[in-house]
């Protein structure tokens, strides 16, 4: 009885021990593989490293954007045991309220959703402090501009991916993306990290340095905001230039937008004006109606011409701005004094088909070659598409359109002698410095100086900008008003104003175009726009060490000693 005992307690063992052998077996041989990976799943964690998108320089090393690390808060809604309780944890933190947070947490199947994007590490410590079972904090790198909204709709936005949307930062996205990386890190059974490998290493982004100078663009910009507050115009730009190597030193837009908070900007705040804005120019282009008549030798700046009150051409019956009886000009007198019945008097011994070739060898009717995304080109018409008025209307700067920056380009080719040359806005495009543009003549060096001389005469007295002065310097340019067209015909109520200027007149080394969309009240752009150029070169000229020239040293001189003798 004993020994049955004994042989059926052993047949136990030996059926439990072929039972544990068997299970052992099950375990490494079938289950193994799953098992392992639950382990290592435990035990390791994949971490991206983010790479860090390339900073936008001015053109002194200025940081203007740039990329710091920061992180994501993300929630596995379904481990969350009180989603209740997390959110009223989490809101203070993540500055949003209680309902936004259990709203992402709302789909209790779901393993992952964001609550916070980009926070900033202070604020991914804290909620990391917090031991949340469910809430997690994963690193990421956000854009910010240490100079807040300075030339915002030039160097654009990026999304909350980093990837460029608007402006320099979507031309160059390419050149400035990063790439994240991969780190596998190893925890003990205690959570604890004992090891940490790099699986692929991030790649950074590129710099790029720009032609801007931060200087010149605040001051331009708060010109702008001057502008805007005493004349209430739809919106408004400046261009600053160096006409010798066309490099953009400023280019400055009203209203403006926060970079940092794209999506709250209005399309006419991310748009850039300069590059996008397209409108009929007005009088501003009377000074490329006489280029083409001095340049075909119809013309010199001492031609007289006889100008009637009024001129009919075709269906049209064209006048100047102001009243006046009949009188004799000469070619310098009407581009300074602005004469509509001169102006189209030179376009059309110029004819439709020379002053149209003049119009293009001038840049108009293509883009400029700046490399902005999105930039208009504006309209020219043929000769083909002309009627009998048109050459009364395109010569004083009506039945085409242009765009600032073609205005800019073009003023310059007058201001340094003849050369037309792309607007550049790019210094260093990543390790290499980019090749300024060679350019192309359009005008001959003693085309170019008549000009010069001959838009002196617009600054002074008589002239149609005569108030604007800036010590020291003698400047040159020239007004615009033009109607706004609309419905077939022109406003009488709706203006853009515009004045494109330079200094010194006879050796430019600054020039400057503003124009204003619709302002309110007086809309002549000899009194809104042309004061801004000279706020603006008052500025400019000396913050460049661009010495005083000789006549408008002795100019300024003499107006001295005449205020301090008296009346």
């Amino acid at each position: 009885m004993i020994e049955r005992r004994i042989g059926l307690l052993f047949a136990c063992f030996l059926l439990l021990f072929c039972v544990a052998i068997g299970r052992a077996a099950w375990v490494q041989g079938v289950q193994g593989g799953r098992l392992s990976a639950d382990a290592q799943s435990q035990q390791t964690q994949t971490v991206t490293i983010p790479g860090q998108r390339g900073r936008i320089l001015d053109r002194k090393g200025r940081q203007l954007a740039v990329s710091e690390d920061a992180a994501d808060v993300i929630a596995t809604p379904y481990q969350v045991k009180d989603p209740a309780h997390a959110a009223r944890r989490l809101a203070p933190l993540l500055h949003v309220s209680d309902a936004e947070i259990l709203r992402s947490l709302a789909d209790r199947s779901s393993g992952f959703a964001y609550l916070a994007r980009q926070v900033d590490l202070t604020t991914a410590d804290r909620v990391r402090k917090l031991k949340l079972a469910g809430i997690g904090v994963v690193p990421s790198s956000r854009r910010i501009y240490p100079e807040g909204k300075l030339a915002a709709p030039v160097i654009g936005a990026v999304g909350v991916d980093e990837q460029g949307l608007t402006g320099l930062e979507a031309a160059y996205n390419d050149l400035l993306g990063a790439a994240n990386g991969q780190r596998q890190v190893v925890f003990d059974g205690l959570g604890k990290e004992i090891e940490r490998n790099t699986v692929n290493g991030a790649q950074q982004g590129q710099d790029l340095r720009l032609t801007l100078d931060a200087g010149i663009q605040a001051r331009t910009e708060q010109v702008l905001a001057n502008l805007a507050q005493t004349y209430q115009p739809k919106s408004a730009t400046a261009i600053v230039m160096d006409p010798r190597n066309a490099e953009v030193l400023a280019m400055a837009d009203w209203p403006s937008f926060d970079p940092s908070k794209p999506s709250s900007a209005s399309p006419r705040a991310l748009s850039n004006m300069a590059t996008g804005f397209t409108y009929e120019p007005g009088s501003t282009f009377k000074a490329f109606t006489v280029a083409g008549a001095l340049s075909e030798h119809l013309v010199t700046p001492s031609t007289l011409f006889y100008l009637p009150t009024a001129i009919q051409v075709a269906d049209r019956t064209i006048s100047d701005a102001e009243n006046r009886g009949p009188e004799s000009r000469t070619v310098a007198q009407i581009l300074a004094q602005s004469s509509n019945v001169g102006a189209v008097k030179i376009g059309l011994q110029l004819g439709a088909d020379r002053f149209y070739q003049w119009v293009r060898r001038f840049g108009f009717g293509e883009p400029t070659g700046i490399g902005f995304p999105g930039e208009e080109q504006g309209i020219v018409p043929a000769p083909s598409a002309f009627s009998g008025s048109t050459m009364g209307n395109l010569p004083i700067g009506q039945g085409l359109s242009v765009t600032p920056i073609q205005m800019a380009a073009a003023y310059s080719a007058i201001a340094d002698g003849g050369i037309l040359r792309a607007p550049r806005l790019v210094l260093d495009n990543g390790e290499s410095p980019v090749a300024p543009p060679r350019g192309r003549r359009v005008i001959s060096k003693q085309t170019a100086a008549q000009l010069r001389q001959m838009l002196e005469g617009v600054l002074a007295p008589g002239g149609t900008a005569s108030e604007v002065s800036v010590p020291g310097y003698t400047l040159a340019g020239k007004t615009g008003t033009a109607q706004v067209a609309v419905n077939g015909g022109y406003s009488n109520t709706r203006f853009v104003a515009s004045f494109v200027g330079f200094a010194p007149a006879s050796d430019p080394k600054l020039l400057v175009a503003v124009v204003v969309d619709e302002p309110q009240g007086n809309y002549y752009g000899g009194v809104v726009a042309a004061p801004a150029f000279g706020e603006i070169a008052k500025f400019a000229l000396p913050y460049l060490q661009i010495p005083p020239d000789q006549k408008g040293a002795a100019a300024s001189a003499a107006a001295s000693s005449t205020t301090s003798q008296g009346p």
